[in-house]
């Protein structure tokens, strides 16, 4: 048995830990997990307590993965309700979809009774009300939100050093592996905007045959390389774990153009092995890994590369 996570997720790893001892299926214990996380007040990347988007929405984005069945379920730009995490497992069990987004994920998480929530804080509109203030003109004020929104569009913002996702990767007692992500993605960022954690294998893949592999930080380079399903189809190949990470960090490496910024990758093989990369990040990397012989959950310091 296996549990890794990044440092984002660390309020829910003892939960999930308990339920992998307990010989929980691997999915349904990272997903407990996660679900402490989207509600927890002290992370704002995360479900309720995020910062939202350019006209002060919080949209969420989630997806989980059976590397058993090699099915997935993911819901984008969700708004209002409590846990995507679980709403995505849903997709995955409930309907012949791997993706729903927007209205068509609200219509679904409705209908299977999924919990509403009112996820804009005061202080994260605040904070939002605080940022449009530094950059609208006064036309612009004065029209709000009738105007051009790629007038304003801007790179993406980190205001409180912010910016990741959280990543859980799990291998059950059974050998059954499985990932799950969660995220409101970047703070202030264009309406409709999805990164890389709803879309499989490119934020996070499981195949319980070789491995898994999830990722934070910048999206648009993830899913422009495949990163996740390359770490997984690099260990098909052959590779140790090591080398497979090393080989898809290489790929992102090789992007020249875009949005260019760090990613930090996470994997674990069907052998018990576990690696994470930070490929230049811009603060120290951490993460948490917990298996029986471990007894608790450890954090550790990411290797680190840089280009």
């Amino acid at each position: 048995m296996l549990l890794l996570t990044n440092y984002e997720g660390r309020c829910g790893v003892q939960k999930s830990a308990e339920l992998l001892s307990n010989k929980e299926d691997a999915i349904r214990a990272i997903i407990e997990g996660i679900k402490l996380v989207e509600v927890n007040p002290e992370i704002h990347t995360v479900g309720a307590n995020s910062l939202p988007n350019l006209l002060g929405q919080l949209e969420l984005d989630s997806a989980v993965m059976d590397g058993n069945t090699r099915r997935s379920g993911a819901v984008g730009a969700l708004k209002g309700f409590k846990h995507p995490v679980e709403i995505a497992y849903r997709v995955m069990t409930d309907i012949e979809h791997e993706i729903l987004v927007g209205s068509g994920a609200e219509r679904f998480a409705e209908e299977i009774g999924a919990e509403r929530y009112v996820n804009e804080m005061e202080h994260t509109q605040t904070a939002w009300r605080e940022y449009l203030d530094s950059i609208l003109n006064e036309e612009q004020k004065q029209k709000f939100p009738d105007i051009r929104l790629l007038d304003i569009k801007t790179k993406p913002k980190d205001p409180q050093n912010l910016f990741d996702t959280t990543v859980y990767l799990a291998q059950d007692y059974f050998g059954r592996i499985a990932t799950a992500t969660s995220t409101s993605g970047w703070p202030w960022k264009y309406p409709g905007r999805l990164g890389d954690s709803p879309i499989i294998g490119a934020g996070s893949y499981a195949d319980s045959r070789y491995g898994a592999c999830a990722c934070t930080h910048t999206g648009e380079m993830t899913i422009r390389a495949g990163t996740a399903r390359s770490v997984v189809l690099y260990l098909k190949m052959g590779l140790n774990l090591s080398d497979a990470v090393y080989e898809a960090v290489k790929d992102l490496a090789d992007l020249k153009t875009g949005f260019i910024n760090a990613v930090t990758v996470h994997a674990i093989d069907n052998k018990g092995n576990y690696k994470v990369v930070g490929l230049n990040p811009n603060k120290e990397v951490k993460y948490l890994v917990w298996s029986p012989d471990l007894k608790e959950p450890q954090v550790k310091d990411a290797e680190i590369i840089r280009t």
